[in-house]
């Protein structure tokens, strides 16, 4: 008989094991359909509290075991601790998914583990430690925060996504006598559960992020316009709607056909997606462009709520590495902004450095641009040379935006 938490132990494995996306490796591995709700729950469920779950191992077990006991482990001691599933059957599902995994000769020790795990028995340390492995963030990003914002820092790491932001085109009739939450935005909602049907490839709703309507609320209408960094394409269709004409640039070719099948679903016609390296130099763009968007890429920590994956390979190194990245980008996206036009800088991060840091390093170095104060309904704290958007106060999303204009 087959494990109920075999198809979550596969996917797991792939996030693990082989370092693969959370979304693409749901995506990609087939499960048993009757209980892919089960699965996905699960597979979130042992992300969201991997550090807790690494915890209460290294609490009872005097060995950190293999990665694939490691894994087994972690799925059971998310049913047992949060969903609060008797011991017994956790344990004998455990066991079978050991077996199941060609791992027979660790469903001893599964099996001892999990009859010996007692949960009241597991105790955090104090102070910034136990907040990190309580709320999954890493160490260095909680004591970044609490330096940053005191004690609001708790409430910023333990806040959750509030559910599935949708941006109706039209058509939201029968769509708004579900629960909902509004948000500052016309149009954009928040459902804790949002299956998508005709409509979504009619083009009368997308799913897209409250960030990126933030983001792209700032931008100021224009003729020519550049999303540099712009798959998967949500942010340049949406801002197809105050520019004449949107160049959307991705790196990847993969990720300009995923630009080009979203254009084409929600019926937009004056985008145009290009493949490239937003930092390196184009000379046709030079000096072409009213707007320029650099949405560049970045730790993610933001986004943690909705992608739990990104804290298992995030760490200080890996930052100041992006920040080269990031600088770069901006640094040459530059070069494509006319005279009085306006240069956006984006992130999904929550640290200074990847932020305001990178935008005074900018403006240190190009006296030609100068920083503009922005407006935006949502609820963001102002900074030196932005906008940083908290996860307590964003639906639990965090971004930064900043609207740099070059000078006459």
């Amino acid at each position: 008989m087959k494990s109920p938490f075999y198809d979550a132990y596969r996917i797991l494995s792939k996030i693990y094991s082989e370092g693969a996306h959370l979304k693409i490796a749901l995506a990609e591995t087939k499960c048993e359909e009757i209980s892919r709700a089960g699965t996905v729950k699960t597979v979130y469920g042992v992300l969201e509290h991997d550090a807790y779950l690494q915890y209460c191992m290294k609490t009872f077990a005097p060995k950190n075991p293999k990665q694939s006991v490691r894994i087994i482990l972690k799925i059971a001691l998310y049913h047992i601790v949060f969903l609060q599933k008797p011991v017994y059957l956790v344990t004998d599902s455990a066991v079978q998914l050991a077996k199941a995994a060609g791992k027979g000769g660790a469903a001893g020790f599964v099996n001892a583990f999990l009859r010996a795990f007692d949960h009241d028995r597991v105790t955090l340390p104090a102070g910034d430690e136990g907040l990190a492995i309580a709320s999954n963030y890493p160490l260095f990003v909680v004591e970044r925060l609490r330096k940053a914002y005191g004690a609001r820092a708790e409430a910023i790491v333990k806040a959750k996504s509030q559910g599935v932001s949708v941006r109706f085109v039209r058509g939201t009739e029968g769509y708004l006598a579900r629960p909902h939450l509004d948000t500052p935005f016309e149009n954009v909602k928040i459902f804790e559960r949002f299956v998508r049907d005709e409509g979504f490839f009619a083009g009368d709703y997308t799913f897209q992020s409250v960030g990126s309507v933030a983001i792209c609320s700032i931008v100021e209408p224009c003729r020519d316009f550049l999303d540099a960094c712009a798959a998967p394409g949500g942010k340049s269709v949406l801002l197809s709607e105050r520019c004449g004409a949107i160049t959307a640039n991705e790196y990847h070719a993969h990720r300009v056909r995923l630009i080009e099948q979203y254009c084409a679903r929600m019926g937009v016609k004056n985008v145009r997606a290009v493949q490239g390296d937003a930092a390196v130099f184009r000379s046709d763009w030079e000096h072409a462009f009213d707007g320029v968007l650099c949405d560049v890429p970045c730790s993610g920590l933001g986004t943690l709520c909705e992608n739990p994956d990104i804290a298992l390979h995030k760490s200080e190194e890996g930052v100041t590495q992006l920040t080269a990245v990031q600088r770069a980008i901006l640094d040459n996206c530059a070069r494509y902004v006319k005279a009085e036009g306006f240069l956006y800088y984006a992130t999904c991060s929550l640290l200074e450095e990847e932020n305001d840091a990178v935008v005074l390093a900018f403006l240190h170095e190009h006296a030609d641009f100068t920083f503009e104060r922005a407006a935006c309904a949502l609820a963001h704290e102002n900074t030196r040379c932005g906008m940083q958007f908290l996860p307590d106060q964003a639906f639990g999303a965090g971004f930064y935006v900043s609207k740099l204009r070059r000078k006459a």
